[in-house]
């Protein structure tokens, strides 16, 4: 039989076939416009993201036994609103997870409801993107499209119910709603309360990795599949990746596994047996795909800064070039702040801005395209430091995502982490990993470890140079300083 994994990204879908064993035979990706009505909102149309899926399964099954294809899984862009009426009609577009309008309901949930209290309810904080605050914002300013509100889904599990008539949702996605309560794998009622919405608004909760129904007929006859296709219920992009980069379940001496991700957003994901929630709530406590839990860092802008940088500002696509002409790791004396739509982990400051700091009349293009690289590799230690404050240890990691492909970089992570970072085989991260949800579904595998086991493979590694790692934990002492002595200026520009 053969699996498909769909990777619903921010900008593009891309999916993924494979066969039992793991191998890829086709990838297919479809980009999809993204709309930003005003500065910091960030919208997509549910129907372009339809669509698109449709046309990327046309030619994805191309030339295939369409009736082999057993089972598709989703990984997806999480927190993201999408809002249906009683006739199954999208309400209004979704608002994405990079979306900042909803930082007065964030900072309403956190300091009048009670960042304890939110703990408590569903064992996170709440911050302007996920989407509780959202449908908040929702319910203030567009009352008439709140009172049309039928359901309530995550991005992915549009696609899902589209394909399948099943409205559902798994357990690592919803995580990311503020309506989970994470510790229980039940809803909240009491956010549901505080939200002013009920239950059945909300999809059916599944692990990742079961399946929530199949293929509708007309969807089967249409593309030409089997009406015996399952839809599994796949996973949240950071846990669906985390799947694709083997990082399920704990390591041979109980320590958790971490992947870092460096997409438009940058992820740092640390596997967990047991429900945890660090002191100052800087990470995320979230459900994993494999039926465990993760905690996850999150800052909002990582590839995007290269790509912003290069593309925007320098006028470049010459990535390798620009970086070819790197050469003094440790010594720059050029700093970046990688806050380009604020930043979520671990400051949750939808204010925070990018900036440049210590640039002098010697400074060069290329400090300049350095410090980008670094500062996004600084922002994800600052993650990994929260981690390290409840005790977690972690000695090694693997990677993924579109900067992943700059060995250069990889290298910058490495020492400044101080740990082997791995690269596996299949670099695909959310698609590959549900693709493999989906033949766990159809009972190819008896578990996520098992699939894991038999089907990722680990195949290069950076290892960190002891020089490196001591200039780089001195650059990252100053850097660290830089975010608090910024603060309070932007709080002032809020205030204006």
């Amino acid at each position: 039989m053969l699996y498909i994994g769909a990777d619903l990204g921010t900008s593009s879908i891309k999916l993924l076939l494979m066969d039992r064993e793991g191998n890829v035979k086709k990838i297919v990706s479809r980009e999809y416009p993204l709309m930003f009505p005003k500065s910091g909102w960030s919208e997509q149309n549910p129907a372009d993201w339809w669509e698109q899926t449709i046309s990327g399964l046309w030619e994805l099954t191309e030339g295939v036994d369409k009736k082999s294809i057993g089972g598709i899984s989703f990984g997806g862009q999480m927190h993201g609103l999408v809002l249906l009426d009683k006739n199954d009609e999208v309400i209004r577009p979704a608002i994405l997870w990079n979306d900042g309008r909803s930082e007065a309901e964030a900072e309403y949930l956190n300091h009048k409801i009670g960042r304890d209290k939110l703990t408590d309810f569903t064992g996170n904080i709440a911050f302007a993107g996920f989407t509780a605050p959202k449908i908040l914002w929702v319910k203030k300013h567009e009352p008439e499209n709140f009172r049309k509100i039928a359901k309530i889904l995550l991005p992915k599990d549009y696609i899902a119910y589209k394909l399948s008539g099943v409205y559902s949702t798994d357990y690592s996605d919803a995580s990311g709603t503020l309506f989970l309560d994470v510790k229980n794998r039940c809803w909240s009622q009491e956010m549901l309360e505080i939200c002013g919405i009920s239950t059945e608004m909300l999809p059916m909760l599944y692990e990742s990795y079961e399946p929530v129904g199949r293929i509708l007929p007309e969807v089967a006859k249409m593309l030409g599949f089997s009406e015996k296709c399952v839809i599994a219920a796949g996973a949240g992009d950071n846990a669906a990746a985390a799947v694709g980069t083997g990082t399920v379940g704990m390591d041979t001496e109980g320590f958790g596994k971490c992947n870092l991700s460096l997409g438009t957003s940058g992820t740092i994901f640390i596997t967990n047996d047991r429900f945890r929630v660090d002191t100052y709530n800087a990470l995320h406590s979230f459900a994993h795909a494999d039926g465990a839990h993760h905690l996850m860092g999150c800052i909002l802008s990582a590839a995007s800064c290269n790509k912003w940088w290069m593309e925007k500002i320098l006028g470049s696509m010459d990535f390798d070039g620009e970086q070819e002409k790197i050469k003094n790791l440790g010594d720059n004396h050029v700093y970046f702040l990688p806050y380009l739509m604020g930043e979520r982990s671990p400051h949750n400051d939808p204010y925070a801005k990018g900036a440049f700091i210590g640039m002098t009349m010697d400074s060069t293009r290329t400090d300049m395209v350095q410090a980008v690289l670094e500062g996004v590799a600084f922002a994800l230690r600052d993650c990994l430091e929260a981690a390290k404050s409840i005790g977690i240890s972690i000695g090694q990691a693997t990677i993924c995502g579109g900067g992943a492909k700059s060995q250069l970089w990889k290298r910058i992570i490495a020492n400044v982490f101080d740990m082997k970072i791995y690269t596996v085989k299949i670099e695909e991260g959310p698609s590959y990993g549900a693709a493999i949800l989906a033949a766990v579904a159809c009972h190819e595998y008896d578990s996520i470890e098992d699939a894991v086991r038999n089907i990722v493979r680990r195949v290069s590694y950076v290892q960190p140079d002891r020089e490196l790692v001591s200039k780089y934990n001195k650059r990252y002492q100053t850097f660290r300083q830089i975010y608090p002595a910024l603060r309070d200026i932007w709080q002032s520009e809020k205030e204006e």
